[in-house]
């Protein structure tokens, strides 16, 4: 699995709890990425919750670190792409 692979498949865990989800990623190396999500505030801890065993399992099994932070859209605008 590649890092894209691995932030794919991140994302459409978050999508699946969020579709509305809005995405900032930047890839830091080959094995690591960092994935802002901005969304309503009260998805926020359904998607650390839901992505927390789908990281872990991709850090242990892959050797792929793909960190995840979820932002409220209403107090943070997410940056320009």
């Amino acid at each position: 699995m590649t890092i894209d692979d691995a932030i794919n498949t991140v994302k459409g865990k978050i999508t699946a709890i969020a579709a509305e989800a809005v995405f900032r990623v930047k890839k830091m190396s080959d094995e690591e990425a960092r994935m802002s999500v901005y969304v309503p505030g009260d998805k926020v801890q359904a998607i650390t919750d839901g992505t927390r065993d789908v990281v872990i399992q991709l850090l242990s099994a892959e050797g792929l670190d793909v960190q995840v932070f979820p932002y409220d859209i209403a107090a943070t605008t997410p940056p320009p792409e």
